[in-house]
């Protein structure tokens, strides 16, 4: 399988490329050139896979360069093994709807089911080639602890988080922060999610530095994520049993990368009727999916910080598609919105992202409710982020077998959950360690000369 820039298809790319660089030198996301899809007899083929051969049937197409099946299925087995759950996730029936549940990876977040992978990816490719990379990342919170869980410990390869100052909750920094490994660097950012993305971004489309260093990108824009996450939507089809019915998911997003991977295995072949975006007060992507205005507004702080983000990065694949991966059309309107903050969508093109999608937001009112109700009808603690997308299902009416994406254990947002119902969600016991752990991290300002000589005089 050959890849594009979605900002420039005249060069072509393998999945080493795609893996590695993360982001394309032009600023562009990695799109596969021709779309793979399967045809009727092989979806139902699939039917009955355990997670991690169903994992292996459907990442396979797309990294045949990287990797032969041999050595792909013994790194799956790898990845998963320290998952809670013997098929990785787990799907239950609450009230009207099903909850997908995604946490039961190292780090209780949904993150950890592509991080694990790609991790593994890293290793597999440096066992093989003489070469030490540098992963820089940015994370609102969840993304930062499954990459370092991930990558820690592992020969030839640093990792450099840049997380957003006192804005994650206490708990996703302690994930992070007392990782003791040397190969892990904490950063944190004296601005939000959105300064801490751009920063990243910077230092990709700066090629000297970015050749430098040997830096890779592990962020949500990587390619690898979004295959291996578009895995779940496929196993949890599998296990709905009605199948008369239209399956919708109700996915929880800030960064637009997990939906996008249901949009991938919609264009896969699965029947997927709606993808439904929900999201926080910091709501581009329902203005955008509701309205056509995709205008960026200042970030409010709120009660789910993986969504306090106002630019989707994923979205730009979105725009590709929807303009007839027109390359020059998609880096026209990516460079009207970093300079103008706004895209607006017309009505042809909105008609078509909602033959697809629809979206639903919820204030921090909205989300303690949501909490408390659940809670109390169900004796179930859903974090804000699930809270979220369980509530956008009674905003965005949708008959047939519903299921909400639960992105993290609610134990990772404590003041959250005492909020909503006067209660703490423990830590699994196996994390409770880090509560008491001295926490390593440096503050450093948003200023991208400081954080590009921080991380050079720690490359190794």
């Amino acid at each position: 399988m050959n890849y594009v820039s979605t900002r420039n298809k005249s060069k072509v790319f393998k999945f080493k490329d795609v893996f590695l660089k993360g982001l394309a030198d032009d600023g562009g996301l990695f799109v596969p050139e021709v779309e793979f899809k399967f045809n009727d007899e092989q979806l139902n083929s699939l039917k009955g896979s355990d997670y991690n051969q169903l994992a292996k049937e459907i990442i396979s197409p797309f990294v045949d360069d990287f990797i032969n099946d041999h050595d792909l299925t013994k790194i799956i087995e790898k990845s998963y093994s320290s998952f809670r759950k013997n098929n990785v996730i787990d799907l239950i029936k609450v009230e009207d709807r099903f909850i997908l549940e995604l946490f039961h990876g190292p780090t209780l977040a949904f993150k950890d089911v592509a991080m694990q992978l790609l991790g593994n990816f890293y290793e597999y490719y440096l066992e093989k080639n003489n070469e030490k990379i540098n992963i820089v990342v940015a994370t609102s919170g969840d993304t930062g602890a499954a990459a370092i869980e991930a990558i820690k410990g592992k020969k030839n390869l640093n990792i450099f988080v840049l997380h957003p100052h006192n804005r994650i909750s206490s708990v996703q920094r302690k994930i992070m922060t007392t990782v003791k490994d040397n190969n892990v660097f904490n950063i944190a950012i004296n601005g939000n999610f959105d300064d801490c993305q751009n920063l990243v971004k910077s230092m990709f489309e700066d090629r000297n530095f970015s050749k430098s260093i040997n830096m890779s990108g592990v962020n949500s824009i990587n390619w690898a994520r979004i295959i291996a996450q578009s895995v779940y939507y496929f196993y949890s089809y599998f296990l709905i049993q009605d199948k008369t019915k239209p399956i919708n998911f109700s996915v929880p997003t800030g960064n637009f990368g997990d939906v996008y991977a249901g949009y991938l295995a919609k264009k896969m072949g699965l029947p997927i009727n709606k993808l439904v975006v929900a999201t926080n007060q910091n709501d581009i992507l329902h203005r955008a999916i509701s309205e056509g205005k995709y205008v960026s507004e200042k970030v409010s702080e709120t009660l789910s910080p993986s969504m306090d983000i106002q630019i989707a990065s994923n979205f730009e694949r979105l725009i590709y598609d929807l303009n007839n991966k027109d390359d020059k059309l998609t880096s026209s309107i990516m460079k009207s919105i970093k300079t103008d903050g706004l895209y607006i969508i017309d009505e042809t093109t909105l008609k078509k992202i909602n033959s697809d999608f629809l979206s639903a937001s919820l204030n921090e009112n909205e989300v303690l409710k949501t909490i408390s109700n659940v809670y109390t009808k169900n004796n179930l603690i859903l974090d804000p982020h699930t809270a979220i997308g369980f509530a956008a299902f009674e905003k965005v009416k949708l008959d047939g077998n519903n299921i909400v994406l639960a992105t993290a254990h609610p134990s990772k947002f404590p003041d959250a959950i005492n909020k909503a119902i006067k209660m703490n969600a423990e830590l699994p016991k196996e994390l409770q360690y880090v509560l008491s752990e001295k926490e390593n991290y440096d503050i450093i300002e948003n200023n991208l000369e400081s954080i590009k000589k921080h991380i050079t005089e720690r490359v190794k």
